[in-house]
């Protein structure tokens, strides 16, 4: 085995603690001012609830999910996906790069596909890595 290769059953950490870290700080941000959420989002106040807390369980859910079983991380992501797909859709397309302009305050959308794509992996694959850690 290689020098990395014995940290590889460990490596979906580097991804969950990633999507989480996102995940758990904007849903922090959200819950703190779910006024201010539904008013910059123009969102009902159910659905900013939703959304806010798809960020926080997801972000939870997504560390946890590592240490109980792939059901957990599979949801967790499920709940992730299409808030995601909604901050692409409803505020950051077509624009692609993150960088701020007057035409796009909040920026494109790369990062926000970034997430997306981390959340469909761990849809996909559940705790596959994390199951390595066992064998």
């Amino acid at each position: 085995m290689s020098a990395l290769g014995q940290f590889a059953p460990h490596a979906h950490w580097l991804l969950r603690i990633a999507l989480a870290s996102v995940m758990l700080f904007h849903g922090i941000g959200k819950a703190a001012n779910i006024g201010g959420f539904v008013e910059m989002s123009g969102l009902p106040l159910f659905i900013a609830a939703l959304v806010t807390f798809a960020e926080l369980a997801g972000g939870i859910g997504i560390v946890i999910g590592a240490f109980t079983n792939a059901t957990i991380t599979r949801l967790s992501a499920l709940a992730i996906v299409p808030v995601m797909l909604g901050a692409i859709m409803m505020v950051h397309a077509p624009r692609w790069s993150f960088t701020p302009t007057e035409e796009f305050p909040m920026g494109g959308m790369e990062f926000q596909v970034v997430l997306a794509l981390i959340a469909l992996y761990f849809l996909v694959v559940g705790n596959a890595n994390a199951d390595a850690e066992d064998a």
